[in-house]
């Protein structure tokens, strides 16, 4: 055991009162990530990577070294602020801001203790919606989303098509996430 501790010693380098500060630190800044994290869900593993491009874009833009340190700390934190969306499902609930929905158990008659889910939409404003993403709109006018809208009318059309819509959007800022961190994580060094 001595041994072990004197080889890790050894190749920390030779400024041990640093390495030991530095790893107290992190143990503290990671304790409540790592105490909450769960291995069941992508939820964790972006708090995770979250966690750590917060600190690594602190890190860049205190230290300073580089030309383009501040400019590295900004695409990080956007990464982080889209990484948070993407990880709530921000884009994917954004539609329902724009309607009311009414839902209740019907009682199915032919059937005794058997209900059925219904729902009524009160109020609607999907226009305005679509109006934020006119683009996304046409794509999913011409076919494009994965809840069928051919066979809908009405309000039900509609709210299907801002379903497609807020899909897609979703669907758009996870890869973009994961194009900016392919783009730009090997420049993030100090």
């Amino acid at each position: 055991m001595i041994n072990k501790i004197r080889l890790w010693w050894k190749f920390e380098g030779r400024y041990y009162h640093k390495d030991l500060y530095r790893g107290i630190k992190n143990l503290i800044q990671w304790f409540p990530v790592i105490w909450k994290d769960r291995d069941w869900d992508s939820y964790y593993i972006f708090q995770i990577l979250e966690h750590k491009l917060k600190l690594q874009a602190k890190g860049i833009a205190k230290r300073d070294i580089h030309l383009n340190a501040q400019r590295d700390a900004e695409v990080i934190r956007t990464c982080v602020r889209l990484m948070e969306k993407v990880r709530d499902g921000y884009y994917e609930s954004e539609y329902m801001d724009y309607h009311e929905t009414k839902m209740w158990f019907e009682s199915i008659k032919e059937q005794p203790g058997y209900s059925t889910w219904e729902s009524e939409i009160i109020y609607e404003n999907f226009d305005e919606y679509f109006k934020k993403y006119p683009l996304i709109y046409k794509r999913v006018l011409n076919g494009e989303g994965i809840f069928p809208i051919n066979q809908k009318i009405g309000n039900e059309r509609k709210q299907r098509i801002a379903m497609n819509i807020a899909h897609i959007n979703q669907e758009r800022a996870n890869k973009l996430l994961f194009k900016m961190l392919e783009t730009n994580i090997r420049g993030w060094w100090d």
